[in-house]
């Protein structure tokens, strides 16, 4: 996951050694908020003087149409646009170039995204837009799974209350970038602030079942209801490489990952016709309480002698209620 550093987040420091800074620790973009200012776009000057790092720009207006003369004489990488504020459709000429996104707020729907499915991300603005130091709504992290439901191909942005459990979360979700802020520059150094946004965890206030698949949205199966086949079918056509097993009685009994039937095939490739549902389940997998942290969370992680790729959540009474999978964790950390 990209960190895009909000430049105007240090309050204390020159633009020119905020950015001298932020290069020396090679943060990935210099993030910039154009409130209707063109002003803005003097500093953006000034910037593209001092370093080659890319610029996210994220354009709160609503006259776009405004800014366009600025952008073409001052090329962006990323260009955001804030969805409340637009009053009409967006026209934007074909010669201003970098990856173009919508901002929405918490309050906003994703599935505007629709009217802008030429676009190439979102940004979800996960505190109050214009507000430094604010804190991760987490109905921001439904948003994120709705979103990546909707446009898998797109790329997802967040801008807000991102420290390093938040940034741990994000990047297991898949998100592509994050904005970051206040926690950068309040942190003892820049440095300090970017190994806890991208390697470690340093505390916690999110549970598991806030940011967890719940068990609505997973592939599910019935032990005594579902044949093999069934199954594998279902596993098929979830697209998530697994599917949580219930018993009759709704409670966990194991779990079914494409390595388990691929297990099984081999184990009964003379003769596939005798293989069993319970041969194709995983019927001990790890699993975690709905109600743990993040940091249970990595400790559990670090404890296991194997790599993990599913983790199902149950309550404290045994139910399956969701699952966490990290083949986004994994991808974005390689």
């Amino acid at each position: 996951m990209k960190i895009s550093a909000s430049i105007y987040s240090d309050t204390t420091r020159p633009l020119e050694e905020v950015i001298r800074d932020l290069d020396a620790h090679q943060v990935d973009m210099f993030h910039v908020d154009c409130n209707d200012d063109p002003a803005v776009f003097e500093d953006i000057a000034k910037i593209r003087a001092l370093s080659s790092t890319p610029i996210d720009l994220h354009l709160i207006t609503s006259r776009p149409e405004d800014y366009y003369a600025l952008l073409l004489e001052n090329p962006v990488e990323y260009l955001t646009f804030q969805f409340e504020q637009l009053e009409a459709p967006l026209h934007l000429p074909e010669n201003i170039l970098g990856k173009k996104g919508i901002a929405v707020t918490t309050s906003t729907p994703v599935d505007i995204f629709e009217g802008f499915i030429h676009f190439d991300f979102i940004l979800i603005m996960a505190t109050v837009p214009g507000q430094s130091g604010g804190k991760f709504d987490r109905h921001n992290f439904q948003k994120i799974r709705t979103y990546r439901k909707l446009f898998p191909s797109k790329s997802i942005h967040v801008d807000g209350g991102v420290n390093g459990e938040v940034s741990f979360i994000l990047r297991n979700m898949g998100v592509s970038s994050c904005v970051s802020g206040s926690y950068l520059f309040n942190a003892p150094s820049v440095g300090h602030a970017l190994m806890n946004l991208t390697k470690r965890d340093i505390e916690s206030s999110f549970q598991i079942k806030d940011f967890m698949i719940p068990l609505e949205e997973c592939p599910v199966c019935i032990s005594d209801q579902h044949s093999p086949r069934e199954i594998v079918q279902v596993v098929d056509e979830g697209r998530l490489g697994f599917a949580i097993v219930l018993n009759s009685l709704g409670k966990l009994e194991g779990i079914v990952s494409s390595a388990d039937i691929r297990k099984a095939l081999l184990s009964k490739w003379e003769d596939i016709q005798l293989l069993t549902v319970h041969e194709l389940i995983n019927h001990t997998p790890l699993t975690i309480y709905e109600t743990s942290t993040v940091v249970d969370l990595l400790r559990m992680i670090k404890k296991c002698s194997f790599p993990i790729m599913y983790l199902p959540i149950i309550n404290s009474g045994g139910d399956a209620v969701g699952i966490i999978t990290f083949t986004h964790l994994i991808k974005g950390e390689i």
